[in-house]
């Protein structure tokens, strides 16, 4: 229960959190460690799939692909790819096309995860 905040002002996707103690924000883009388990192809900049976060469900476009990485040890393996292919690690500039509220896993991790999914 929250004070004067009604069931009806409430929607799937929000975030709620305290306003005076480090409080939730939009993001307009953000870093991510992403993993490629199962994609026909390659991935490559300008890609838009679905972004699943929290109880969220955003368009998100994989702005920039800043770094591939090892998936076991983090370690960089290539600046700036040119695309990721199935089995591959790496650090992705994304970019919702709405604000959306994620935080670093390491700080809060249900809002640090998220499943990446094709449009269909």
């Amino acid at each position: 229960n929250v004070k004067n905040v009604s069931v009806k002002d409430i929607r799937r996707g929000n975030v709620c959190g305290d306003s005076k103690n480090d409080p939730p924000k939009g993001c307009a883009s953000f870093n991510a460690q992403v993993i490629i388990f199962n994609h026909p192809g390659q991935i490559s900049a300008g890609y838009s799939p679905v972004l699943d976060c929290h109880t969220a469900h955003i368009a998100c476009k994989f702005d920039t692909l800043i770094e591939k990485i090892d998936r076991r040890t983090g370690k960089k393996t290539e600046d700036s790819p040119k695309f990721v292919k199935a089995g591959d690690a790496a650090i992705v500039k994304m970019v919702p096309s709405k604000p959306m509220c994620v935080e670093a896993f390491t700080e809060y991790p249900p809002l640090g995860r998220f499943a990446v999914r094709d449009m269909r």
